[in-house]
């Protein structure tokens, strides 16, 4: 039986998820714990930390962009405090014609800004790798956006790399955790992804060539220690929050959909990569809930909808099939990367949860007319 928070919609499958006595989960205690935050204090100390880092030349710090929406606003705050950043993207796993045109909306902001493109080919065997042995078809993404800032901290001299919210505090994890301002090798093999499949398995175990996994690799002790690279959350010193980041960058050329994605509540969201609700459907499939619950439960905290509002989007949007994303066919997206819709559907089946949907006396799953699976409860 799954339970849920009492205040927002997150389950218990959640993984790294705790909720206290009264069954409320962490990030609803952790939002809650906001108002206690002297946010002009660390707004001070953010400044100074940005004062006293050494600089290049040029840029005086990092900040690592897709072009949505957080990364767009965390440009504007880093340009709203005098600062000038070097823009680094490394590239999404299926680049979509809006994501393009909110990447490029990132220079028009006033920035330098530099896309890394890791070899397309074996991107698409990483992509089929990860679907196939860990169940996320966006592992080399996430590797990527963790490994490719830092590596361009160490190539530039550019120390202080600015990133968004931690998640951990944003959406649920360890109390240890939620607090901490700073992004290192051990948050990113913790929380990065990884999904227990390490860069160093794809030579030993896989028969990738170490020189194609250059851009996945994190740098090495020596190297960081050397160039003094230091990542911080931009989320820990300002309040964060994904739909002021949406208006904001809007107001400065970012650009949302004209009707909500696929699987998702807005328009603003996991616009650059086609392959995103593949991602998100075996997320669900794994632990029960999906991208809808993860947004309508930010809503839920911050007063913008009810819980019954936000349990009734989630019945019907949350763990559709994704037969297209952005509009582009589920049979295109995945012909990219060598697979078949029966392949892909055998791969679902693989990592759907048999703890969490039904299944009929022949043991297929019992499916809803969009062909996914029917999950066994809802005890909300």
């Amino acid at each position: 039986m799954i339970k849920y928070c009492v205040s927002c919609l997150l389950p218990d499958t959640k993984p790294d998820l705790y909720f206290n006595k009264d069954g409320e989960c962490a990030a609803c205690l952790a939002f809650k714990n906001r108002k206690e935050i002297d946010w002009d204090k660390r707004k001070s100390e953010f400044q100074n930390i940005l004062k006293s880092q050494k600089r290049s030349e040029r840029w005086d710090c990092i900040v690592p962009v897709s072009g949505g929406k957080d990364s767009t606003a965390q440009v504007l705050k880093i340009l709203e405090l005098g600062y000038n950043p070097l823009c680094v993207t490394s590239s999404t796993c299926d680049l979509s014609d809006i994501g393009r045109d909110n990447l490029n909306n990132i220079g028009n902001l006033g920035v330098d800004h530099i896309e890394y493109s890791p070899n397309p080919k074996v991107r698409a065997k990483l992509n089929r790798l990860g679907l196939e042995e860990v169940g996320d078809i966006s592992w080399p993404e996430h590797v990527g956006i963790f490994t490719i800032p830092i590596r361009a901290s160490v190539d530039f001299g550019v120390p202080l790399i600015i990133w968004g919210e931690n998640s951990q505090n944003e959406y649920g994890g360890p109390a240890s955790k939620q607090e901490s301002n700073i992004l290192n090798r051990e948050w990113l093999e913790e929380f990065g992804g990884l999904l227990g499949l390490r860069v160093e398995d794809l030579a030993t175990s896989y028969g990738f060539p170490s020189k194609d996994l250059i851009l996945y690799t994190y740098p090495s002790d020596s190297e960081l220690f050397k160039a003094g690279t230091t990542g911080l959350f931009l989320g820990h010193y300002f309040p964060w929050d994904g739909l002021s980041n949406a208006i904001l960058s809007g107001a400065f050329g970012f650009r949302a959909k004209n009707v909500h994605v696929e699987g998702s509540p807005v328009n603003y969201e996991n616009l650059d990569n086609y392959q995103t609700g593949i991602h998100d459907y075996f997320k669900y499939l794994k632990y029960g809930f999906g991208r809808t619950t993860d947004i309508v439960s930010l809503h839920i905290r911050r007063g913008i909808m009810t819980r019954s509002q936000g349990l009734e989007i989630v019945k019907e949007i949350d763990g559709n099939y994704p037969h297209t994303y952005l509009g582009k066919p589920l049979s295109e997206i995945i012909a990219k990367i060598g697979l078949t819709t029966d392949k892909f559907n055998l791969i679902c089946d693989k990592f759907t949860n048999t703890e969490l949907f039904l299944k009929s006396k022949n043991g297929d799953y019992e499916r809803n007319l969009d062909g996914s699976p029917i999950k066994s409860n809802y005890d909300n």
